[in-house]
């Protein structure tokens, strides 16, 4: 087995938080209960997806904030917000207070661009100012800004007995240290360099124009290696990886025959760049440890970082994650050089 450049220092899952219309309430208790028992495993963290108008999460920082409560130890983190359906300024504050009520655990990860399907959804998102909402990186640059501490209004003072500041309030200190954001492309990946981001990598990639047989594994090791070229910390910046990696050590048959099947319908979309924007997805990675230790070994994506949040599929049964997870932490992870925390 090729020895991996970067020994696994960092394991963290990554769950959509599905749910039943009829019993919504059901659904978002399943995440926390899994959140928590990601910390009992020992995983260092926990990142919730963001979803709107479905039927997964629509309001990680929410659901995050509840879990700061059950939980004492491991990080949480949303990947990814998408900043095209959010106020920067009322969101630095929501990421705050969680932090703070976290004692310091929260990982925002954010994206730019417009919100999905726009067109359908501009007239209940912003029905007077949808022609002129800038979705632009200035729209995260603006957010950073408002974390960092830099003013969000030019009148400070006492107005009565009301007392107000230049300032987002509360001010959690070391939050923006811990932002992340979500690149897929060679531009993204640059751009989050330059702005002193961590960078959360996933299992889609966006190919360079004229790239005739895309390969996900180099083209995400090469977005790796252009993000550190630009950030001020270099070959120590944070980057982590995020795909879809289903260990079978401790599943049943039935369970193994699942999740074979789920994967393998989920393959053609990984044979050739999908859609206008050419999304190239990574295949699903199902499998023993050991096989899956290999096959992360031989990735050359992997082999640039030392941090991952793999990713769960989307509608498995709370049973299956419990097993994934399991398998994950008392498995995978060790085969990987992970050590779980002490204690």
């Amino acid at each position: 087995m090729p020895p991996s450049s970067r020994p696994l220092r960092k394991l963290g899952f990554l769950t959509i938080g599905l749910f039943d219309e009829a019993d919504p309430r059901r659904g978002h208790e399943s995440t926390l209960d899994l959140i928590t028992l990601g910390e009992q495993l020992g995983f260092d963290s926990a990142w919730l997806r963001h979803r709107h108008l479905q039927f997964g999460i629509s309001s990680p920082v929410a659901v995050l904030a509840a879990a700061t409560q059950r939980t004492s130890r491991i990080q949480l983190g949303t990947a990814v917000t998408p900043l095209g359906w959010e106020n920067p300024l009322r969101l630095a504050e929501d990421l705050a207070t969680v932090d703070l009520l976290s004692g310091g655990r929260l990982n925002p990860g954010f994206s730019v661009g417009p919100p999905v399907h726009y067109e359908h959804v501009r007239g209940a998102l912003y029905p007077d100012t949808g022609d002129h909402e800038d979705f632009s990186p200035a729209r995260a640059e603006r957010f950073l800004a408002l974390v960092r501490g830099e003013d969000a209004s030019d009148f400070a003072g006492t107005e009565g007995i009301e007392v107000y500041s230049r300032k987002v309030q509360p001010h959690s200190p070391g939050l923006a240290d811990r932002l992340w954001y979500g690149a897929g492309s060679l531009r993204s990946a640059r751009w989050a360099g330059e702005q002193g981001l961590n960078l959360l990598t996933s299992s889609v990639v966006k190919p360079e124009a004229g790239d005739a047989a895309p390969d996900f594994a180099a083209i995400q090791a090469e977005q790796i290696r252009a993000f550190r070229a630009h950030h001020p910390d270099g070959e120590h910046a944070r980057v982590s990886q995020g795909l879809v990696v289903i260990p079978t050590d401790g599943a049943t048959p039935e369970q193994r025959a699942r999740y074979r099947a789920y994967a393998l319908s989920r393959t053609p979309r990984t044979l050739t760049p999908q859609g206008p924007n050419r999304l190239l997805f990574a295949p699903d990675l199902v499998g023993s440890s050991a096989e899956l230790a290999e096959r992360l070994h031989a990735h050359a994506g992997f082999r640039e970082v030392d941090e991952v949040a793999f990713a769960l599929p989307f509608d498995f049964e709370p049973e299956d994650y419990t097993q994934i997870l399991t398998d994950l932490a008392t498995h995978l992870g060790p085969a990987l050089g992970w050590t779980p925390p002490a204690g």
